[in-house]
């Protein structure tokens, strides 16, 4: 039986990032504690789907958790432990934020169980960062590894983004130098989305930031994908690359369609099969809501097999080594190259997707272009 994983939703910031369309706000000290105390009573709270109650993945993200005190996050770790069985090899991962972060409160997660951290280093230049609204520095991102790496982190994963407004290709092959050379476990390397709505969104429309180059982006992802080829990272999703054995085991539940169980405001939740549902966004209503001992489920959506065989294809695509053809026809009893014969037949000719056997995959080409792909099947 599939393990299942768990999401904690913290959504405390000191400062919103201007392309940022997350459900986080600012940092108040005692609606952090409320919160907590909300999000440990939702866990105990929990009543179980018919699957699973086996944990082997635990992803506190947001927001910025890594604000809350450890003694917050040992309650917090404290309720699920009693909730649920967490296996003893679990992966437990924080977001945190470079910059402010102290060796002794590292040591102290470290202790209390969390194993992988992963933090938004998003640029090495400066002034991309300022024009980006971050409070970090790129020499914030150096010492965090360094400080991580005293703390006895040997799972350690950053973020970088490529396509910012004004970047050049020259400046990120200097942002892939030097994150390869920090030697991380894990790299997420993302080409900038711009949503409606935010900061950023409304900079670009003002003409106070640049507009993205669709051309120079693709440029970048070539040469991501070259780069870390050479420096020996498995590229196994469109945006994440590894060390060997180093996939983020949580991330992969949501491409394969494993459980996940959230909790907090604006998690989302899956069991796997049919069912998902979601939380209150807004991280004040949500708190209210569990003192109230109302449910915070905002939103249940009950998938219908065909919502359920595209999610499959979908979100299984966005691993690298593809889709299992016989797994498709075991679960759902239908045959997917006759299902999308004419579809599949008209990407494969545009060199954007692959076969080989019982293995249907995006090519080099076709992660560039994954958002044309999945819309066959959305």
């Amino acid at each position: 039986m599939e393990r299942a994983g768990i999401y904690i939703h913290i959504p405390f910031c000191l400062s919103r990032c201007s392309y940022c369309d997350f459900a986080t706000g600012m940092y108040e000290g005692a609606l952090a504690r409320r919160y907590v105390r909300a999000v440990a009573q939702e866990i105990n709270s929990f009543s179980t789907p018919k699957v699973s109650c086996e944990v082997d993945t635990v992803y506190f993200g947001g927001g910025t958790p890594s604000l809350l005190d450890p003694e917050q996050v040992e309650q917090i770790l404290e309720a699920m432990r009693n909730r649920f069985q967490v296996v003893p090899d679990a992966e437990v991962t924080m977001e945190m934020n470079p910059g402010g972060l102290q060796l002794e409160v590292l040591q102290n997660f470290r202790a209390l169980g969390v194993n992988r951290a992963s933090f938004g280093a998003q640029t090495f230049d400066d002034d991309e960062l300022k024009r980006l609204g971050r409070r970090h520095t790129a020499d914030d991102v150096r010492v965090t590894i360094r400080l991580l790496r005293e703390a006895g982190f040997d799972n350690v994963s950053f973020d970088l983004i490529a396509g910012l407004p004004a970047q050049t290709l020259e400046a990120w092959e200097r942002n892939l130098d030097e994150a390869l050379a920090l030697l991380p476990e894990h790299l997420s390397l993302y080409l900038l989305e711009v949503h409606e709505g935010t900061p950023l969104a409304d900079q670009i429309k003002r003409g106070a930031q640049a507009r993205p180059d669709e051309d120079l982006s693709a440029k970048m992802y070539e040469l991501m994908l070259d780069k870390t080829a050479a420096a020996g990272y498995e590229h196994y999703e469109i945006s994440n690359f590894c060390l060997h054995g180093f996939q983020s085991r949580h991330n992969t539940k949501y491409w394969t369609g494993t459980p996940v169980f959230g909790f907090g405001s604006s998690a989302h939740s899956f069991d796997g099969k049919w069912k998902r549902w979601a939380n209150e966004r807004d991280a004040a209503r949500y708190t209210r809501m569990i003192e109230e001992r109302k449910s915070p489920v905002v939103e249940t959506v009950e998938l219908d097999e065909h919502a359920a065989r595209a999610e499959s294809v979908f979100l299984g695509l966005r691993l690298l080594r593809g889709i299992d053809l016989k797994n498709y026809r075991a679960r759902f009893g239908r045959d997917l190259r006759k299902e999308y014969e004419e579809d599949l037949t008209r990407l494969s000719e545009a060199g954007l997707i692959e076969f080989d056997d019982e293995l249907m995959r995006l090519t080099r080409h076709g992660a560039l272009l994954s958002n044309e792909v999945f819309a066959t099947f959305v």
